[in-house]
């Protein structure tokens, strides 16, 4: 049988490779790997890398054109055409560094994506989570309604109300919380809180004060009615027409602008308080009240949702009543922010969530009012206990009919500081 091309060699074996007469057979080209046109073509290839160089004691092989690969061993012997040694790293891959290690990892290139990973992420959660909250905020006061109102100062002024408003609850919530099942919905607390550059001002209006109703325009019905000189108590407002005519009210008797109103129930008051673990107070002397069920001993202590609402509810176990129930509100709502806006609770999911979850959908806020604005309020009060600003109640002169009568001159001094973003010099009664 013929034997293949290029081969002559006897049946022994002994003349395989070899020529006619003998001699070593040339190195034949293989058209697989040739790279060039043929013998004697100049070739223009890198320098060949260290690994690749002849190795000692080689017996050099003749060539037929190939003459700049005359002492070239291509590894086939060695096993090193695909990897496995000759100065790479353990794998055979990477860039050759002369001493057979592997090529260190690339940290900085690491860390700069791992970062830019993380702000990317960060900013489509921040930016996610502004409109779901954004859009759980319930603008239904419309302060486009309110007739005939002052021109509005330097500052920003924020009425914040709490009312007793039980929607929501059920008759276990309500048996509860001690809420009663009183229907409609009246105010349980008000307050102004002016945010300017001389730091915040946080003053309490009792729901008790002697106001005169002004004219107005009716929220549901557009219908204007005239005033009369009618005096009553301020939480009355709210009861006969909402928050529009409460703000007209307001302005109306003190000739200071609201620019953005906050309205909170109770049953979202009770679940903020609970979405951040409780608040922790120093109250400085026991007491109850049958009415709001309050039963606190003096000292530190952490209220959850329920007593937190007894404690900011209760007048009857004050003698000072409404003066002495809003020194302890302004002393709890501050305590809420000033915890609630902390790292813990702004960076943990578990908690900022359910927080602000409970908090907004209970929340009803002007049509105009933003999520930035009320975070803007929200820290605002937070420096009133953080050194920044000052806590009052409305200064007071006497009374009437049981009503409390503002201090008039004290009033109009406040109000002026205020419009001009002045710090409060003006005292109000504790």
């Amino acid at each position: 049988m013929n034997e293949p091309n290029g081969w002559s060699g006897d049946q022994n074996g002994y003349g395989y490779g070899r020529g006619s007469s003998g001699d070593p057979e040339g190195a034949r080209a293989m058209r697989q790997v040739r790279r060039d046109g043929g013998a004697g073509y100049p070739r223009s290839e890198p320098p060949l890398p260290p690994q690749m160089s002849p190795r000692r004691g080689a017996v050099p092989q003749q060539s037929q054109g190939y003459n700049d690969y005359d002492d070239y061993d291509s590894g086939y012997n060695t096993g090193q055409v695909y990897g496995g040694g000759g100065g790479r790293g353990d794998d055979g891959y990477g860039p050759y560094d002369g001493g057979g290690a592997r090529p260190r990892p690339r940290w900085g290139r690491r860390i700069k994506w791992t970062l830019i990973t993380l702000v990317t992420v960060l900013l489509i959660a921040s930016v996610a989570t502004y409109f779901w909250a954004d859009g759980k905020l319930r603008r239904q006061a419309d302060l486009s309604k309110v007739i005939d109102r002052p021109a509005a100062g330097d500052g920003t002024n924020y009425l914040i109300v709490g009312s007793d408003s039980r929607e929501g609850m059920s008759k276990a919530d309500e048996q509860k919380l001690h809420t009663g099942s009183a229907e409609g919905k009246r105010t349980d607390s008000m307050m102004i809180l002016h945010d300017g550059s001389n730091g915040p001002t946080l003053i309490s209006l009792p729901r008790d004060s002697d106001v005169e109703i002004p004219s107005y325009v009716g929220a549901e019905s557009g219908k204007k009615y005239p005033g009369v000189g009618r005096h009553t108590k301020l939480n009355a407002a709210y009861a006969e027409d909402g928050p529009t005519l409460l703000v007209r009210t307001i302005e109306a008797n003190t000739h200071l602008h609201i620019d953005h109103y906050v309205e909170i129930g109770f049953s979202g008051f009770a679940n903020i308080v609970d979405a951040i673990g409780g608040v922790e107070l120093d109250i400085p002397k026991p007491f109850k009240d049958k009415w709001s069920g309050a039963d606190f001993q003096a000292g530190k202590q952490t209220l959850n949702g329920q007593q937190a609402l007894a404690f900011v509810r209760t007048r009857h176990a004050f003698a000072g009543s409404d003066l002495d129930r809003t020194k302890n509100q302004q002393k709890f709502l501050a305590a809420l922010a000033s915890q609630t806006a902390t790292p813990g609770t702004i960076l943990n999911p578990f908690k900022l969530y359910p927080t602000m979850g409970a908090g907004l959908d209970t929340l009803i806020v002007d049509k105009d009012m933003s999520l930035w604005d009320l975070g803007q309020m929200f820290f605002a009060m937070k420096g009133v206990t953080g050194g920044e600003g000052k806590s009052m109640n409305m200064p007071i002169s006497g009374s009437t009919g049981g009503n409390l009568v503002w201090d008039k001159a004290k009033v109009q001094q406040l109000v002026q500081q205020l419009n001009a973003d002045e710090k409060v010099t003006v005292s109000g009664n504790r």
